[in-house]
């Protein structure tokens, strides 16, 4: 059997909002997981939650939670994410929920405002992570130990 490092696969998640557009919520590829941009909307009715930019950061961070355990990987495995916010005034109040996500070892990271977001979101997050994609008894050539 030959490496799969480079199949390109998508990843959904029941627990997480399903794409409200033409894109993948999230893309595994070369050893890297892509997520796309996560709002801070419920899973179960497509809304935004209430409470302002520290519930909608939870959920935008809940969500990009599931989409990586979809696809078999975790929050430590993040290494960039790119914040994006309607007022750069809410920054702090991001970051205290952000820091509650990531505790060790934090993943590099901008953040901008923005001057909009869809639905009228107050946040968005997007995420890489580094992860294996080699199947147990595939020839890799990666070195690394999937």
């Amino acid at each position: 059997m030959s490496c799969t490092c480079c199949e390109k696969t998508a990843f959904a998640s029941e627990n997480a909002p399903k794409a409200i557009g033409p894109y993948s919520p999230a893309i595994k590829a070369n050893g890297f997981l892509f997520i796309s941009g996560q709002l801070g909307l419920d899973p179960a009715t497509g809304n935004l939650v209430e409470g302002g930019v520290e519930a909608e950061t939870r959920r935008a961070l809940t969500n990009l939670k599931n989409l990586l355990e979809a696809a078999g990987a975790e929050l430590s495995q993040v290494t960039k994410t790119t914040v994006f916010l309607r007022d750069i005034a809410d920054f702090a109040r991001m970051n205290a929920i952000y820091a509650e996500f990531f505790t060790e070892t934090p993943p590099a990271r901008s953040a901008f405002q923005v001057a909009a977001l869809p639905k009228g979101a107050a946040v968005e997050i997007e995420a890489i992570a580094a992860v294996c994609v080699c199947k147990d008894g595939y020839d890799c050539e990666c070195s690394c130990e999937g």
